[in-house]
């Protein structure tokens, strides 16, 4: 008779999820095999990778990242959830085959441009938006204005997303490069990496990378990280392995020998990017997120802020601020106060991102009130 699956709390998952992103200690490793590993970073902000690798890498420079994106080593690319992920190029080639679906379902049902869109329509602004984003990197507005002498009569916009959507399109520099500001581009795997995307990774493949770097975790889990449905994946792999319940007796999958640290151990204070994608990676995010608190860390503005981890989980949220020369970083904790030495660390975690941020400059670290 099978053994009862080990239950895993919140604090088990919390640290295993920990360990696997390099929260628990930074780690000295290239940023390459640091994007790999983490199979991707939320690159939605041009900047964001940059922070999200500073907060796990020891010695962590910018101009390592800039100059993988400069020499087409790493790229940035519509894959997760049909958002912007930066990936290595060799993982860019394998794993966008295997949400080109996605994509195309985005577009004709899950956004306003693919409404009254025939299948005829799609492939003839499919092939001319090929032709065009692989003659040079172009803007959307520059590809629907052309789109549009082509299809005279068209919404030049929506044929322009449609592009966007359908075709295999690659995010150009200097957008995407530390410090280095310019418009939304984009061109052709073909023109950017010499070969459209292909041939796609083994669904197994994917599964297995997803564990490695969220799990435990559940088939759920992982589609609210992909937006792909793996359940049936998951089940062939099962024999290959480790099955935990959480705390409610959820199913939950992992690969044996990844490290699932004792839920009391220390974890540091750290600073996450805006979307980092440990706060997406699944379906219920309580093991990372304070009870009750769902994905909202808005300002004022409507713009997600960077959340501060204390004792491995979500309770502040920061912002860095410019003026007059002086740059802060404002925390604001969530439910009650934090205390001092929570203040401390926080501070001098902050006070070494700034100096990444805002060199130069004056640096300040301030506490907001409390968010209800």
């Amino acid at each position: 008779m099978p053994s009862r699956p080990e239950t895993l709390d919140r604090r088990a998952l919390n640290r295993a999820l920990l360990a696997r992103q390099l929260l628990l200690e930074r780690r000295r490793a290239s940023a390459e095999s640091t994007i790999e590993g983490l199979v991707g970073m939320q690159a939605q902000a041009p900047n964001n990778p940059y922070v999200g690798l500073w907060t796990r890498l020891e010695g962590f420079r910018p101009k390592e990242l800039s100059r993988l994106i400069e020499t087409r080593a790493a790229v940035r690319i519509s894959l997760m959830r049909n958002t912007i992920h930066l990936v290595t190029a060799k993982d860019a080639l394998g794993l966008k085959p295997l949400f080109m679906a996605l994509h195309e379902r985005g577009y004709m049902r899950g956004s306003p441009w693919g409404r009254g869109m025939s299948e005829a329509d799609v492939a003839a602004i499919g092939s001319a938006g090929r032709e065009i984003m692989g003659e040079r990197s172009r803007t959307v507005a520059e590809l629907a204005k052309l789109l549009a002498q082509r299809f005279p009569g068209r919404d030049a916009l929506a044929m322009a997303y449609g592009v966007r959507y359908m075709v295999p399109l690659v995010f150009t520099p200097p957008r995407g490069m530390w410090g280095e500001p310019g418009p939304v581009a984009l061109t052709t795997f073909e023109a950017w990496l010499g070969r459209p995307p292909g041939p796609a990774f083994p669904a197994e493949l994917l599964v297995l990378r997803y564990l490695a770097a969220f799990g435990p975790a559940s088939p759920a889990d992982m589609r609210a990280w992909s937006g792909l449905a793996m359940r049936a994946v998951f089940e062939q792999l099962r024999p290959r392995l480790k099955v935990f319940r959480d705390s409610r007796g959820s199913e939950l999958f992992d690969v044996p020998r990844a490290p699932r640290p004792p839920g009391d151990t220390p974890a540091p204070v750290r600073l996450l990017p805006d979307y980092d994608n440990i706060l997406l990676g699944h379906a219920d995010r309580t093991r990372i997120m304070p009870e009750g608190r769902h994905l909202g860390l808005f300002s004022s503005a409507g713009q997600l802020q960077g959340s501060v981890l204390v004792d491995g989980f979500v309770r502040a949220m920061w912002h860095p601020k410019t003026e007059k020369g002086a740059t802060t970083i404002r925390v604001t904790p969530f439910a009650k106060p934090l205390p001092a030495g929570d203040r401390k660390a926080i501070t001098d975690e902050a006070l070494g991102l700034l100096e990444l941020l805002a060199p130069g400059q004056k640096l300040d670290v301030a506490f907001g009130p409390v968010k209800d």
